[in-house]
């Protein structure tokens, strides 16, 4: 099976300062893929690199086997639904408005949302349990509220891939499980489905791989199970689980 993402000799750098250093990697679609690992250990550089919002310092990400620069941006935002750690919105938008930029890729300039489009938002609305929300102001949402909105923003695309940094960072318990089975879901539609995350155990619960990055390397990567051994815990979070165990 192709590979949907592949990476090689990828480096990336801020300020001159290697913030991420993979030789090779290849993510398939059909999968959910996790990313994991300590603060600043490179895992939003990895998401914004596969996404096309970074350009790295060396080396080439391809999509379906087409380097990443040979997209416009209307074309891969069309292919990449990317969903970062903290959106903003500059607009005093309504929540519905929110999503449907979701649809701008598929847009011609000054045209409405067609018929497509507005039954993509309102899957993506329902998907997300926001449909309730659909008229209020964005900005007057709770932190939660807007998180579940951008994520059905990101949904409305309709994307092959989908790119999450941290999405259950601002939920609920009862919403983070919420999104880690809507992300099951995309991928069990055939979509290629990777996020970065904190909480192991819901990793281990809905993620079919995982890559654990420390100080800009990948370090482990392979089923939960075989991931998250007890070195690796110890390694990258400083914790202390029988070796073999995941959490």
């Amino acid at each position: 099976m192709s590979a949907h993402f592949e990476v090689d000799d990828l480096v990336c750098a801020y300020d001159r300062h290697p913030a991420l250093q993979m030789a090779r990697l290849a993510v398939h679609a059909g999968a959910v893929t996790a990313i994991v690992g300590p603060n600043g250990a490179g895992k939003s550089t990895l998401i914004r690199a596969l996404a096309g919002q970074l350009v790295p310092a060396s080396g080439t990400v391809r999509l379906q086997g087409v380097d990443l620069t040979r997209f416009t941006d209307r074309e891969r935002a069309r292919r990449i639904a990317y969903l970062p750690a903290d959106s903003r919105l500059a607009w005093p938008l309504i929540a519905r408005r929110v999503v449907e930029l979701g649809r701008f890729p598929y847009l011609k300039p000054l045209t409405q949302p067609g018929a497509a489009d507005r039954d993509a938002v309102e899957a993506a609305l329902t998907q997300t349990d926001t449909a309730h929300l659909a008229e209020r102001i964005f900005s007057e949402l709770s932190s939660g509220e807007k998180a579940r909105i951008l994520l059905a923003r990101a949904l409305a695309t309709k994307a092959d891939a989908l790119l999450l940094d941290e999405p259950g960072a601002a939920l609920d318990p009862r919403h983070q499980l919420a999104v880690m089975d809507i992300l099951r879901k995309e991928a069990s539609r055939g979509a290629c489905v990777v996020f970065a995350g904190h909480s192991l155990d819901q990793v281990c619960r809905f993620a079919d791989r995982v890559i654990v990055i420390q100080d800009g390397l990948a370090v482990a990567d392979g089923a939960p199970a075989e991931a998250l051994t007890g070195g690796v815990l110890q390694s990258a979070f400083g914790l202390t689980a029988p070796d073999g165990i995941a959490l």
